[in-house]
């Protein structure tokens, strides 16, 4: 009887410990979970869809200007296929070095009622010239 007894206790503590995991990677992934999209997918999704999105593309040569002091950057956000399709960004913080017309960039961030991304978040892409050469040794 007793055996009976301790294995259920151990049964009930499993399910639970179970439960509470189960719980913790749902709600985990739920709250973080961000839309990451290039621009031409961003221009045809839903506005709620990017309410809390990640965006992908290249720094357009017209419409960039910098904050007064610095912190911050307006510009547009070009598809990497099609350089018709734009968006434009606005983000306040510190501009990555290699940030400049042309750059592959990651923003994040919301649309905002005025139909501007407004980024929380601005990444660069590494240039090709801190990558790894192909050597013959």
């Amino acid at each position: 009887m007793s055996r009976k007894k301790n294995l259920s206790v151990y049964v009930v503590a499993l399910l639970l410990f179970l439960s509470g995991v189960g719980y913790l990677v749902w709600s985990g992934l739920t709250e973080s979970s961000v839309y990451f999209l290039n621009v031409a997918e961003a221009k045809a999704a839903a506005p709620d869809k990017l309410l809390s999105a990640r965006l992908f593309g290249t720094v357009a040569s017209r419409g960039l200007e910098s904050y007064a002091g610095g912190r911050g950057v307006s510009f547009l956000l070009e598809d990497k296929d099609n350089a018709s399709l734009t968006i434009p960004i606005r983000y306040s913080g510190v501009v990555p070095d290699t940030f400049k017309p042309g750059a592959e960039v990651i923003v994040e961030g919301g649309m905002s009622d005025q139909g501007c991304f407004a980024a929380t978040t601005l990444m660069t892409k590494c240039p090709s010239k801190y990558q790894k050469e192909n050597r013959k040794n």
